[in-house]
């Protein structure tokens, strides 16, 4: 057995730059960090290796892998020839609360399965070829941001080039500066989930548009700016640039934001946040905001939701098992 651990992700500024229709035109940048939430994903041969069994959210047993219903592994499988196995994927968060948990699903799908075939793949090749699997071969409305962050760990500004290459470059700070804007990060789960793809199929149209690329420009260079603050160790207007970019997002789509979510935000900035900003796609999920921690309590019992923790990541996708077969 193979068993491959890919963390989750949170994005702080700079997320819708990362569409195709937009970098491709103007460049895109995005600031984000991993978190200590995992996909994890094993493979082993299966008992009958006729067969190829599955086990995510439903399970599958099938004969021909052209009959797999899951249309990441089964385009995975397919362009790596692998079957008679079995996979299984568990995680630490659902799907649908903005934590990049697809992008995370087919970065690590495709670890392990390279793993399994004795491939060494860098995770930059990885986040690649998750961008190849899902945008390309598949048609999903989505940027590049998730499967570079996820795949490559760490406080990144993670940069999207008009020739469609991709820059990661890491955030270099003070262990103390670490600390201390993890410290000031709190995040609740709205209960509300989200389908990713429609929303983002709205913002990608939206994106030719000329005051919707104005406003990811402007998100841009929030990103940068907040790049430049932290790598001189200064936190003091995290909170602002995050309100700053939630205001310009919240306009790019009509399922961005919410009446519900609005409320919440405007409660968390009455309660002592600074700012914030709903993760993901948007539409639900978790609320992100930054809050110094002698405020947070308040924050926490106004807002009345469940408080998720979670520490900066910065491994990126890894393997934490190989059994004795495959050495």
């Amino acid at each position: 057995m193979i068993i491959t651990k890919t963390p989750f992700r949170v994005s702080f500024c700079g997320g819708g730059s990362d569409m195709e229709d937009f970098y491709k035109e103007y460049g895109g940048c995005v600031l984000s960090t991993s978190i200590n939430k995992y996909m994890y994903i094993s493979i082993h041969p299966y008992f009958d290796e006729k067969k190829t069994a599955l086990k995510y959210s439903q399970n599958e047993i099938v004969d021909d892998i052209s009959k797999i219903n899951h249309r990441i592994i089964k385009q995975a499988l397919t362009d790596m020839d692998i079957s008679g196995v079995e996979i299984v994927s568990t995680a630490d968060v659902p799907g649908g609360t903005g934590l990049g948990s697809s992008s995370a699903f087919t970065v690590g799908l495709l670890h392990t399965l390279s793993c399994y075939k004795g491939k060494y793949i860098s995770q930059e090749r990885l986040a690649e070829k998750a961008c190849e699997i899902e945008i390309e071969k598949l048609g999903a409305p989505i940027g590049k941001q998730d499967q570079y962050a996820v795949a490559c760990g760490g406080l990144n500004l993670i940069t999207f080039h008009r020739n469609d290459m991709v820059t990661v470059e890491p955030i270099i700070m003070k262990k103390e500066t670490y600390h201390t804007l993890e410290e000031n990060l709190v995040m609740f789960y709205t209960g509300i989930t989200h389908d990713a793809n429609q929303i983002l199929a709205e913002q990608k149209q939206n994106i030719s548009k000329t005051e919707k690329a104005d406003n990811l420009l402007k998100m841009c260079g929030l990103a940068r700016k907040m790049k430049e603050s932290l790598e001189k160790n200064d936190i003091s207007d995290f909170g602002q640039i995050l309100n700053e970019g939630w205001q310009l997002k919240r306009q790019l789509a009509n399922g961005i934001s919410g009446k519900i979510i609005d409320e919440l935000y405007e409660k968390a900035i009455k309660s002592g946040a600074i700012g914030g900003k709903l993760l993901g796609a948007g539409g639900g999920g978790f609320l992100l905001f930054y809050c110094e921690k002698n405020k947070q309590k308040k924050l926490e019992r106004e807002l009345g939701l469940k408080r998720f923790d979670f520490q900066f990541e910065f491994d990126g996708t890894s393997v934490v098992y190989i059994g004795n077969r495959y050495w």
